[in-house]
C-alpha cells in the first residue's frame, strides 16, 4: 500500500489587502512572468503558497497578471532597439513599472464606473432620488459604551 505524504496545511483566504499585495508584486515584475513564478514570489512575501486557480479567481489579479504580460513582451521589445546603457535600463524599468501600475488602475478605475453606474439604475428603478443617495452618514456617539438595557442605567458620560 503506497502512503501519500501528508497534505501540506491550508493557506490563508486571501483578503482585499493580500489582492492589493499581489498586485503590486505583479507592477514590479520584471523578467518572465509565469503563474508559478509568481506563486513562488508570493510565498517568499507572504509565506503562504496559493494555487493558480485560487489567484485566478480574483478578478484583479487575473486583470493584473494578463496587462503586465503584455506590458512586458511589449517592453522586451523596446528594450532589444535600445542601447545597453545601465542608466537607461534602470529608466526603462521604471517606466514600465508605472505604466503597468497606470494600465491596471484605468481597469480598475472602468470596473468601478461600470459598477457605480449599475448601482444608480438600481436605485432609480426603485425610487431613490440623487438627494437622497448624497445624504450624509449619521454620526456616531462615541461616548456611549454600551447600550441601555431595562432595569440598568446608562453609562454617564
Amino acid at each position: 500500500m503506497t502512503r501519500h505524504p501528508t497534505p501540506r496545511s491550508r493557506s490563508k483566504n486571501l483578503a482585499e489587502s493580500d489582492v492589493d499585495e499581489i498586485v503590486q508584486i505583479l507592477d514590479g515584475w520584471t523578467g518572465e512572468l509565469t503563474w508559478e513564478a509568481l506563486i513562488d514570489a508570493i510565498e517568499r512575501r507572504k509565506y503562504a503558497r496559493y494555487a493558480r486557480q485560487t489567484l485566478h479567481k480574483h478578478r484583479r489579479i487575473h486583470e493584473a497578471f494578463a496587462l503586465r504580460k503584455k506590458a512586458l513582451v511589449r517592453n522586451r521589445e523596446q528594450a532589444a532597439s535600445m542601447a545597453d546603457a545601465p542608466h537607461m535600463q534602470a529608466t526603462l524599468q521604471r517606466i514600465a513599472r508605472l505604466e503597468a501600475e497606470t494600465t491596471r488602475l484605468q481597469a480598475e478605475n472602468d470596473r468601478l464606473k461600470e459598477m457605480f453606474l449599475r448601482w444608480a439604475y438600481n436605485a432609480s428603478t426603485r425610487g431613490l432620488s440623487q438627494d437622497f443617495l448624497d445624504r450624509a452618514l449619521p454620526g456616531v456617539d462615541r461616548d456611549r459604551t454600551r447600550p441601555a438595557t431595562p432595569g440598568r442605567k446608562a453609562a454617564k458620560p
